[in-house]
Protein backbone atom coordinates (compact mmCIF):
# COMPACT_ATOMS: atom_id res chain seq x y z
CA UNK A 1 0.00 0.00 0.00
CA UNK A 2 1.14 3.54 -0.74
CA UNK A 3 -0.05 6.28 1.62
CA UNK A 4 0.20 9.87 0.39
CA UNK A 5 0.02 12.84 2.75
CA UNK A 6 -1.96 14.61 0.07
CA UNK A 7 -2.93 18.08 1.29
CA UNK A 8 0.08 19.89 -0.15
CA UNK A 9 1.56 17.08 -2.22
CA UNK A 10 2.94 18.21 -5.61
CA UNK A 11 3.36 14.63 -6.92
CA UNK A 12 -0.11 13.09 -6.64
CA UNK A 13 -0.31 12.31 -10.36
CA UNK A 14 3.15 10.73 -10.31
CA UNK A 15 2.27 8.59 -7.27
CA UNK A 16 -0.87 7.39 -9.04
CA UNK A 17 1.14 6.59 -12.18
CA UNK A 18 3.63 4.44 -10.22
CA UNK A 19 0.84 2.74 -8.24
CA UNK A 20 -0.95 1.86 -11.47
CA UNK A 21 2.19 0.46 -13.06
CA UNK A 22 2.77 -1.75 -10.01
CA UNK A 23 -0.94 -2.54 -9.49
CA UNK A 24 -0.51 -1.24 -5.94
CA UNK A 25 -3.27 0.28 -3.80
CA UNK A 26 -2.86 3.98 -3.11
CA UNK A 27 -4.51 6.11 -0.41
CA UNK A 28 -4.58 9.90 -0.75
CA UNK A 29 -5.15 11.18 2.80
CA UNK A 30 -6.31 14.78 3.25
CA UNK A 31 -8.66 17.13 5.03
CA UNK A 32 -10.73 17.38 1.84
CA UNK A 33 -10.77 19.41 -1.29
CA UNK A 34 -9.18 16.78 -3.50
CA UNK A 35 -10.87 15.66 -6.67
CA UNK A 36 -11.64 11.91 -6.51
CA UNK A 37 -9.73 9.64 -8.85
CA UNK A 38 -11.52 7.23 -11.15
CA UNK A 39 -8.64 4.78 -10.77
CA UNK A 40 -9.92 1.69 -8.89
CA UNK A 41 -6.55 1.38 -7.11
CA UNK A 42 -6.92 4.84 -5.57
CA UNK A 43 -8.80 5.47 -2.35
CA UNK A 44 -9.57 8.99 -1.17
CA UNK A 45 -9.42 9.27 2.62
CA UNK A 46 -10.88 12.45 4.08
CA UNK A 47 -9.99 13.04 7.72
CA UNK A 48 -11.51 15.67 10.03
CA UNK A 49 -10.11 19.19 9.97
CA UNK A 50 -7.52 19.76 12.60
CA UNK A 51 -3.80 19.80 13.09
CA UNK A 52 -2.05 16.63 12.04
CA UNK A 53 -5.23 14.55 11.52
CA UNK A 54 -3.97 13.19 8.19
CA UNK A 55 -0.58 12.49 9.77
CA UNK A 56 -2.19 10.58 12.63
CA UNK A 57 -4.33 8.53 10.23
CA UNK A 58 -1.31 7.55 8.12
CA UNK A 59 1.01 6.84 11.07
CA UNK A 60 -1.57 4.54 12.68
CA UNK A 61 -1.78 2.38 9.54
CA UNK A 62 1.56 2.47 7.72
CA UNK A 63 3.91 -0.39 8.51
CA UNK A 64 6.30 -2.93 7.09
CA UNK A 65 5.74 -3.40 3.37
CA UNK A 66 4.10 0.03 2.94
CA UNK A 67 5.45 3.21 1.37
CA UNK A 68 4.54 6.69 2.62
CA UNK A 69 4.91 9.86 0.54
CA UNK A 70 5.30 12.97 2.70
CA UNK A 71 7.37 16.08 3.25
CA UNK A 72 6.40 16.12 6.93
CA UNK A 73 9.48 15.10 8.90
CA UNK A 74 7.75 14.14 12.18
CA UNK A 75 5.29 12.00 10.20
CA UNK A 76 8.21 10.41 8.35
CA UNK A 77 9.84 9.54 11.68
CA UNK A 78 6.65 7.94 13.01
CA UNK A 79 6.19 5.89 9.84
CA UNK A 80 9.80 4.70 9.84
CA UNK A 81 9.36 3.70 13.48
CA UNK A 82 6.37 1.61 12.36
CA UNK A 83 8.46 -0.12 9.69
CA UNK A 84 7.27 1.74 6.58
CA UNK A 85 9.48 3.15 3.85
CA UNK A 86 9.20 6.93 3.35
CA UNK A 87 9.80 9.09 0.27
CA UNK A 88 9.80 12.89 0.17
CA UNK A 89 8.24 14.69 -2.82
CA UNK A 90 11.67 15.51 -4.25
CA UNK A 91 12.80 11.87 -4.21
CA UNK A 92 14.76 12.04 -0.96
CA UNK A 93 14.45 8.84 1.05
CA UNK A 94 13.92 9.03 4.80
CA UNK A 95 15.58 6.06 6.52
CA UNK A 96 16.19 4.87 10.08
CA UNK A 97 19.81 6.01 9.63
CA UNK A 98 19.11 9.59 8.50
CA UNK A 99 15.82 10.53 10.17
CA UNK A 100 17.42 11.53 13.49
CA UNK A 101 19.73 14.04 11.82
CA UNK A 102 16.90 15.36 9.64
CA UNK A 103 14.65 15.84 12.71
CA UNK A 104 17.45 17.60 14.61
CA UNK A 105 18.14 19.92 11.67
CA UNK A 106 14.44 20.71 11.36
CA UNK A 107 14.25 21.59 15.06
CA UNK A 108 17.40 23.72 14.88
CA UNK A 109 16.07 25.68 11.91
CA UNK A 110 12.74 26.24 13.71
CA UNK A 111 14.65 27.62 16.71
CA UNK A 112 16.73 29.91 14.49
CA UNK A 113 13.61 31.24 12.76
CA UNK A 114 11.93 31.85 16.12
CA UNK A 115 15.00 33.72 17.42
CA UNK A 116 15.25 35.96 14.34
CA UNK A 117 11.83 36.99 13.00
CA UNK A 118 13.50 38.85 10.12
CA UNK A 119 15.26 35.73 8.87
CA UNK A 120 14.33 35.31 5.23
CA UNK A 121 14.28 32.11 3.31
CA UNK A 122 12.34 29.04 2.60
CA UNK A 123 12.67 26.01 0.43
CA UNK A 124 13.90 26.08 -3.09
CA UNK A 125 11.34 25.80 -5.90
CA UNK A 126 10.08 22.35 -6.88
CA UNK A 127 11.62 21.36 -10.24
CA UNK A 128 11.16 18.86 -13.04
CA UNK A 129 14.32 17.15 -11.79
CA UNK A 130 12.68 16.76 -8.36
CA UNK A 131 9.65 15.20 -10.02
CA UNK A 132 11.86 12.78 -11.95
CA UNK A 133 13.84 11.84 -8.81
CA UNK A 134 10.54 11.23 -7.01
CA UNK A 135 9.32 8.83 -9.71
CA UNK A 136 12.56 6.85 -9.55
CA UNK A 137 12.63 6.82 -5.73
CA UNK A 138 9.00 5.74 -5.37
CA UNK A 139 9.50 2.96 -7.88
CA UNK A 140 12.62 1.75 -6.04
CA UNK A 141 11.02 1.95 -2.57
CA UNK A 142 7.88 0.21 -3.77
CA UNK A 143 9.96 -2.67 -5.14
CA UNK A 144 11.84 -2.90 -1.83
CA UNK A 145 8.58 -2.82 0.14
CA UNK A 146 7.18 -5.61 -2.02
CA UNK A 147 10.27 -7.72 -1.27
CA UNK A 148 9.78 -7.08 2.46
CA UNK A 149 6.20 -8.32 2.25
CA UNK A 150 7.25 -11.59 0.66
CA UNK A 151 10.29 -12.19 2.91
Amino acid sequence: MIYVDADACPVKAEAEKVASRHLERLAFVSNGGLRPSENPLVEMIYVPDGPDEADKWIAERAGRGDVVVTGDIPLAARCIEGGARVVRHNGEIFTPKNIGTILATRDLMADLRAADPFRQGGGRPFTKADRSRFLEALDRELNAARRERTA
